[in-house]
């Protein structure tokens, strides 16, 4: 485990801006709002209770997953309060609920979890709620919210209704529009989410039908060969979203393979290269989708709230939410150097 001691820092990060604006007063009166990472107000650094905040998540074997582990690190780093206990992250779920465990044994002031299975790792919530040891849930939520104090993450619907909407708005003046979809695991309830989300927005536009979908397994690899796929099979179509950056860099291997730019490409989370390829505009991809990593960093900012008794700023209630869903912004060229410094490798 790594042993980390912080001081100040971004509260939300710019991918969830409406949100952090209730949170950058959190942890006391007084604020220096001084400049952060990603030069957003930094929360209030004055040094309080000290706390110790268990980090516990799944392996980093995805750009995203990374991001998360990068974002609790140095968000805990701002604090000179926040001592952060990090494990080394498993997708085995008896692996992880033992990780857990020794956190609790340690009597950790706060847990954060974000768990490979939410379903199987309750039971493990549970027991830290029981012993007295709030957790925050990031992302991938348990059974019950008896199982946590404050749940944050990402919204999966949001995601697809928006890349829905953009696409539409995109194409609504075009007749007989065609779209495809690339999506994600389809064993995943996110990835059926972000399906219907887009669905439920194309409904607004008559004009446009979706001819083909495709499930990828959030790979490079898998993103590449479903790609090829749906351009064999569609020999026309106006627009594609992609539910995932990772896979979207083997999708967009395919195309250039296949010569095709006749139609416009949204994906989906916010990696680094596909914020510079809609930086530079010479390719299909022109928008993506946030599912924002910076929730990380926040889920840090609420166990320091947590393990100081203190609330939220912006807010009149004494305690802090028992949910936060950050929004799924959409990121095309006139808004990217804002959302720079948030991608993900």
């Amino acid at each position: 485990m790594a042993h980390l001691t912080s001081r100040r820092g971004l509260l939300f990060g710019t991918a969830a801006v409406s949100a952090g604006a209730l949170l950058t007063a959190c942890t006391s009166n007084d604020s220096s709002n001084e400049p952060a990472a990603n030069d957003q107000p930094a929360a209030e650094d004055k040094p309080g209770k000290e706390v110790t905040i268990g980090f516990a998540g799944p392996q980093a074997d995805h750009g995203w997953l990374n991001a998360i582990n990068e974002n609790a690190k140095s968000r805990a780093e701002k604090y000179e309060d926040v001592t952060l206990e990090i494990t080394e992250g498993s997708n085995d779920t008896a692996q992880q609920i033992g990780q857990i465990e020794t956190l609790i044994n340690k009597k950790v002031d706060v847990l954060v979890i974000l768990p490979a299975d939410g379903k199987a790792l309750t039971q493990v919530g549970l027991k830290a709620m029981r012993a007295g040891i709030p957790v925050v849930n990031l992302d991938r939520i348990f059974n019950t919210p008896q199982a946590y104090r404050c749940w944050i993450g990402g919204d999966n619907y949001g995601m697809g209704l928006n890349a829905g909407h953009y696409i539409g708005e995109k194409l609504k003046d075009k007749p007989n529009a065609r779209v495809i979809e690339l999506a994600g695991v389809d064993s995943l309830e996110l990835t059926r989410q972000r399906t219907q989300g887009f669905d439920d927005a194309l409904k607004n536009y008559p004009n446009i039908k979706k001819v083909a979908r495709q499930a990828a397994d959030f790979t490079v690899e898998s993103g590449q060969a479903k790609m090829a796929q749906l351009l064999q099979a569609q020999s026309k179509f106006d627009a594609l979203w992609n539910h995932d950056d990772d896979q979207g860099v083997g999708a967009l291997r395919a195309i250039e393979q296949a010569g095709r730019d006749d139609f416009l490409m949204v994906g989906g989370a916010g990696a680094l290269s596909a914020f510079q390829a809609i930086k530079q505009d010479d390719g299909v991809l022109k928008a993506t989708v946030l599912y924002p990593p910076t929730m990380a960093a926040s889920a840090i900012d609420l166990a320091r709230a947590l393990g100081q008794g203190k609330g939220v700023g912006g807010l009149a209630e004494f305690e802090i939410p028992a949910s936060l869903t950050l929004y799924s912004a959409v990121v095309d060229k006139d808004n990217v150097d804002q959302y720079m410094s948030t991608g993900f490798k």
